[in-house]
């Protein structure tokens, strides 16, 4: 079996036999049509992509709403598009891990086109030109992470790419954002044509993360004087270009060598491929059962019916609510703790830690004790709910192949979301006293812990990446595992950590936490078994 178009015709019944759900449309129809009406341009071919956004895509082909398919462009890595998805003819597998231990294998068609957005690749560059040309295109979706729309370097300064483009114009522009600033630019010389630009990365308010970044290119290349006028009051007053907000979620994992395995026993031979770049990719992907997208209703030039394969569509407030209720409380906090505490304990599966009585104790406690009393509830998706499905049925699917060691990445850009939100909330209202947060204040201690790189048997281990360890680590060095100092040194150490909102969200000593936190850490620090219980303890009170 090869996953391509003509096998998927000539040996169509061996598809069914293993198993496969197959597109039941003409590819060839599908690929004609979206060439002559694009609707839908995505950039970033991931997998998240390829597992969510392109198999609703399906459902809707499937269903009759539409008759097009997904242009998708790759300005990342090329290699996924040259290497990845063109030898077999876009087509991507979806094997869908399920809770309850069966697995569903859907071959994903939806995918019309694949094009690099480099300029180097002049065709490819051409025809997402052409397509952005198209009074036709309606939206265009991102997954480019949270880090793609980033113009500046560390001291806050536009990237010596950024500049340059600035300096040359929408013609010659080569950064990432710089080359969707100039399609858009095509666009506006093509008529003025609306079209929303949608991101659906991980992040609040990312839709203004996208505006920002092409407005900032827009607003220079006006100011040079190297774009028509009116470019930039195309993109921010005309009414014809959106910026929607959305929330996504979804656990799309790398492609694992345990699926990789399950399809060679079908008879596929599927290799990941890994790009110059680093890239891990695959022609399929693996991922959980459970999906949201709730995306902000503002498409200036309308949109396909998506809300029929179950995407949610609604006004940015309750987006903002969606987003809260899920990284401050539902979700991403419960993943945090687990991260934390995972590594410590010397997990490599999420999975496996919801059989442990004392983990498990701990996400419930802090999801539901603690987050739910000050959840921003949206009223488009129940908090207690979705915690239930992430307690029960999500983080326990031991068919999916997630790791704390992953999740603990860049923890110190996360925290001030995940529980710098709740405790405010706590300190603002009246019903609410930070003086009853017990597992909050034990997670950021176990951070702490974390930090010393020693796990719970006085192992070394290797830290996740993260942006501020080389700062954080010498800031902790006086505190030796095993061989503590007194409590006023521990104090003096960590308080000024403690204190810093950048990190935490607000002054842990403003709220009352930052003595139950370095209490916390004097009993992980004892020596080996401290974690353990600790936690043990914490979650018996």
């Amino acid at each position: 079996m090869e996953l391509t178009l003509k096998d998927l015709k000539e040996n169509r019944q061996e598809w069914l036999d293993h198993g496969y759900r197959l597109p039941s449309f003409d590819a060839d129809k599908l690929k004609e049509n979206t060439l002559d009406h694009p609707v839908w341009v995505h950039f970033g071919a991931g997998n998240i992509f390829k597992a969510f956004h392109a198999a609703a895509a399906q459902k809707l082909i499937e269903a009759g709403v539409m008759d097009t398919g997904i242009v998708a462009a790759e300005g990342f890595d090329g290699e996924i598009v040259s290497a990845s998805m063109r030898p077999h003819d876009n087509l991507t597998v979806a094997v869908t891990l399920c809770a309850d231990g069966s697995v569903k294998k859907d071959v994903i068609g939806s995918i019309a086109a694949s094009y690099v957005l480099d300029r180097a690749a002049e065709e490819d560059y051409a025809a997402l030109k052409k397509v952005f040309e198209n009074p036709s295109l309606q939206l265009c979706t991102f997954t480019i992470t949270e880090k793609g729309y980033s113009l500046t370097d560390r001291s806050g300064a536009f990237r010596a790419d950024v500049e340059a483009d600035f300096a040359k114009g929408p013609q010659e522009a080569d950064s990432y954002i710089g080359k969707v600033a100039a399609l858009l630019y095509a666009r506006f010389c093509a008529g003025e044509l609306p079209v929303a630009m949608v991101s659906t990365d991980n992040c609040s308010h990312n839709g203004d993360k996208l505006k920002d970044a092409v407005c900032a290119y827009a607003a220079k290349w006006q100011e040079n004087g190297v774009v028509k006028d009116g470019f930039m009051a195309y993109l921010t007053e005309s009414g014809k270009v959106s910026f929607p907000w959305s929330m996504i979620d979804k656990i799309t994992p790398r492609p694992d060598a345990s699926v990789e395995k399950l399809l060679a026993e079908d008879g596929f031979d599927l290799k990941p491929v890994i790009t110059s770049k680093n890239t891990y990719i695959a022609p399929f992907v693996n991922a959980e059962e459970s999906e949201y997208l709730v995306i902000e209703d503002a498409f200036p030039n309308g949109r396909p019916a998506m809300e029929k394969a179950g995407i949610m569509f609604t006004d940015r407030e309750t987006v903002e609510r969606v987003e809260t209720m899920k990284v401050s409380t539902c979700l991403n906090p419960l993943h945090t703790s687990l991260a934390v505490f995972g590594c410590l304990l010397g997990f490599t599966k999420i999975c496996d830690e919801l059989k442990d009585a004392d983990l498990k104790a701990l996400i419930t406690g802090v999801g539901y004790t603690e987050g739910l009393p000050a959840v921003v509830n949206p009223g488009i998706i129940n908090p207690k709910d979705f915690i239930d499905t992430v307690v029960n049925v999500r983080f326990p699917n031991p068919f999916m192949p997630d790791t704390p060691q992953r999740i603990a990445t860049d923890t110190s850009q996360k925290l001030s979301v995940r529980f710098g939100g709740t405790i405010s909330r706590y300190m603002e209202r009246a019903d609410l006293n930070p003086a009853n947060l017990r597992l909050i204040p034990l997670v950021i201690a176990g951070w702490l812990r974390y930090l010393t790189a020693i796990d719970d048997e006085g192992k070394a281990f290797e830290l996740s990446p993260d942006p501020m360890i080389e700062t954080l680590k010498p800031a902790l060095a006086e505190l030796k595992f095993g061989a503590l100092a007194d409590t006023a040194k521990v104090r003096e150490v960590l308080m000024p950590l403690l204190k810093d909102p950048v990190i935490f969200g607000t002054d842990l000593e403003k709220a009352g936490l930052a003595d139950r936190v370095i209490a916390y850490y004097e009993k992980l620090m004892k020596g080996p078994g401290a974690v353990r219980a600790t936690l043990h303890d914490a979650v018996s009170e």
